[in-house]
């Protein structure tokens, strides 16, 4: 099973540099798993793309509306975050040692608590979920 990063899903509903690798990688994999983290990441993700010109509303809302039913559908595995992965990703923090921000690192609790791979398309995030020992997957 694998963790999919906001970057991969956001990349996968909308034209990005990493949308084929990202549509290969869902399509492959049987009920990829996110988080209720990704879900509010996602439509942030859609709201900055509108604010900086990328996107208009009316593709957003189409995106939108098809993440959401992919998620009424199972087309994802979607887990709760609970005060494990709180506990966790502070004790990571608190080391000092890798330059993870607070959701990745929330992210990588997720995903390193439940077992997944995790994958992104972000260079220093693979890089820190391999430090932390968590099996990583970059695409780009």
């Amino acid at each position: 099973m694998i963790y999919l990063d906001t970057s991969l899903l956001a990349a996968y509903y909308c034209p990005e540099p990493l949308s084929r690798a990202s549509q290969r990688l869902v399509r492959s994999t049987a009920q990829p798993s996110i988080s209720d983290l990704t879900e509010v990441e996602l439509l942030s993700a859609l709201g900055r793309k509108i604010r900086v010109g990328e996107m208009r509303t009316i593709e957003a809302e189409r995106v939108a509306a098809q993440f959401l039913a992919h998620l009424e559908s199972n087309l994802y595995n979607r887990l709760p975050i609970e005060r494990r992965h709180y506990k966790l990703a502070r004790d990571w923090l608190g080391r000092f040692t890798t330059p993870l921000r607070t959701l990745d690192a929330l992210h990588l609790a997720v995903a390193a608590t439940e077992g997944l791979r995790f994958a992104t398309g972000d260079r220093a995030l693979a890089r820190s979920a391999v430090d932390l020992g968590i099996p990583a997957v970059r695409l780009g």
